[in-house]
């Protein structure tokens, strides 16, 4: 259907009712969100009663100057932040693309042509040598009046939010891992300083046994049995001296540094110690669906979905497009120059679907699955993360539990030694005695070190399942774990 200009300066009318059924296109229902029900529950099962302060980034209370350096250079230089951070420029040029189609587009064309012959006068009459020149102004524009355009527009919108959301979603999961290394790699280094101690303390044992043997006082069954000990701690360090090599270049790379070259936080002169983690609290499940950046990663992209298939539900109904040109031309006719002309174009059509052999209902059918799908993976990703937590809950309170146990065990094995020396000094007990003692206390604090890194992990895992979590209060601080100078040297 198309009009003369003349004809288009008499429907007025008909333009403010086409550009104000444009401006307010027919509004589509908001998707119903998921059911996430499970989170509705007052708090966590496994879950202490506990106060709590204000939200805070959960790795300063491990007060640690080098953890917290580590995580903010990993925050902005890992290579999956900055991956993400490029997914962000690319949704949202797609953004920019989708939102377009709501407007309409407007271009300048031109054009030049010189068209002569040979022929004779007479023929020219009929077949005249021309020359135009012309200018135009385009515009065309799709008329939404059925929401397709705007919920494409929404689509990319939300692609958008979601890549934005994976941007903090690659911070959590880098943040957690480089603490997760970092213990790992202190621990190492306090276990590797425990065994040293522990296996000097062993090889004076081994030694004295062997002078005990030489004079009657022991048998060869006692140094196999000490020089063994020796050989099994020996063993024992050369895997902790690989698992502190492997967490530095698992570090670097995390930071998006070189894994040849040392990382300044991490001094090797720097005497290893773990502070006690901070005492995180869970507080309800529902928080979790503000807190994580994967959870809102997935209810973005149920929302997204959801706007595609109103696009696709509104591809089934007919469409309206609007074009106009407005333009000037110069036109010679054999020589004869005519006077520039204006000229004007408009035209409105539609296009509606009448037979498709049912791509169009098969397109809505797949993008009601995508929705669904979408829908029950943020169901499923919500049921995981309260899943987390609670796993994450019970295996921190029971290391807790257990942690408290180790160190009465250490505190025992040390009043021990305390006995065995002053016994040493009154000669009621003699040296190798006395070494059994220390390596008793050694043992201890090697396996308290054990406890408490992996009390330590434990904290980060449930930080990282909370997506950050609380701190109780009040807060204190907390005090370093360090090897204790308890050397076969310092024994009388």
């Amino acid at each position: 259907m198309s009009f003369s200009p003349s004809r288009l300066q008499q429907f007025p009318l008909l333009l403010a009712v086409c550009l104000a059924a444009v401006l307010s296109a027919c509004a589509t229902s908001e998707p119903e969100p998921p059911d996430v029900s499970a989170t509705e529950d007052s708090r966590f099962r496994h879950a202490q009663d506990q106060k709590q302060a204000a939200d805070a980034s959960w790795w300063q209370g491990f007060d640690d100057d080098a953890l917290m350096a580590l995580v903010q250079r990993a925050q902005s230089a890992n290579h999956d932040v900055r991956i993400a951070v490029q997914r962000v420029r690319q949704a949202r040029a797609g953004q920019t693309a989708a939102a377009s189609r709501r407007w309409p587009t407007v271009s300048l064309t031109g054009s030049a042509s010189d068209e002569r012959s040979g022929l004779p006068d007479q023929v020219k009459q009929g077949k005249p040598d021309t020359r135009a020149y012309r200018g135009a102004l385009d515009l065309g524009w799709e008329l939404d009046l059925f929401g397709a355009a705007r919920a494409g527009a929404d689509a990319a919108e939300l692609d958008a939010l979601t890549a934005e959301e994976g941007v903090e979603a690659a911070r959590w999961l880098v943040s957690s891992e480089v603490a997760r290394q970092y213990i790992v790699w202190q621990s190492a280094r306090l276990r590797l300083a425990k065994l040293d101690a522990l296996l000097k303390a062993q090889t004076d044992t081994e030694r004295l046994t062997r002078s005990r043997e030489a004079g009657g006082l022991a048998s060869r069954f006692d140094v196999a049995r000490a020089a063994g000990e020796v050989q099994s701690l020996a063993a024992q360090l050369p895997p902790l001296r690989t698992l502190v090599a492997v967490t530095e270049t698992q570090l670097a790379v995390l930071v998006g540094a070189n894994p040849n070259q040392p990382l300044p936080e991490l001094s090797a002169s720097t005497a290893p110690w773990l502070s006690t983690p901070p005492r995180l609290s869970a507080r309800q499940p529902v928080d979790l669906l503000l807190r994580r950046p994967d959870l809102r990663v997935a209810h973005k992209q149920f929302m997204a979905e959801a706007a595609r298939l109103r696009e696709a539900q509104a591809d089934r109904w007919p469409k309206f497009f609007l074009a106009a040109a407005f333009g000037r031309q110069d036109l010679s006719l054999n020589a004869l120059d005519l006077s520039p002309v204006r000229y004007s174009t408009a035209a409105l059509a539609f296009t509606m679907p009448l037979f498709d052999a049912g791509r169009l209902r098969a397109a809505v059918e797949r993008q009601s699955a995508k929705e669904r799908m979408a829908t029950l993976q943020y169901e499923k990703a919500v049921l995981g993360a309260v899943k987390d937590v609670d796993d994450s809950l019970v295996a921190l309170n029971q290391e807790r539990d257990r942690s408290t146990a180790l160190d009465a065990v250490t505190q025992q094995r040390r009043t021990g030694l305390r006995h065995a020396e002053s016994l040493y000094r009154e000669g009621q007990i003699d040296r190798l005695q006395l070494l059994d003692a220390q390596r008793a206390v050694l043992a201890a604090e090697l396996s308290a070190i054990d406890g408490q890194a992996q009390l330590a992990l434990n904290t980060v895992q449930l930080a990282s399942a909370l997506g950050g979590g609380w701190q109780d209060t009040p807060t204190t601080t907390t005090p370093r774990i360090t090897p204790p100078s308890l050397a076969p040297e310092s024994l009388p």
